[in-house]
């Protein structure tokens, strides 16, 4: 079936562009689906460590923060990359 659909769009547009194309969405859609449970999965832990000790929840915050941004600068980086494909 994937086979079959990937046949057609190089068989559309020609081979190089159609793939290409093809490339860039799976690539930025995997991109933004990766930042998002990578984000869900550092903001579930931060919680989780705040819940077992309280007088840290700033420090922890903060580190939660920033590996939250790092995430996100790479799923943005990601994207753009895919978007110079097209």
């Amino acid at each position: 079936m994937l086979m079959s659909i990937l046949l057609q769009a190089a068989a559309a547009a020609g081979a190089g562009a159609g793939l290409a194309k093809l490339g860039a969405g799976l690539g930025a859609g995997l991109a933004a689906i990766g930042a998002g449970m990578g984000i869900g999965r550092i903001g579930g832990s931060a919680m989780d460590g705040i819940a077992r000790q309280p007088e840290a929840g700033g420090d922890i915050r903060m580190a939660m923060i920033i590996a939250a941004a790092l995430v996100d600068a790479v799923a943005l980086f990601a994207i753009v990359v895919c978007g110079f494909i097209l």
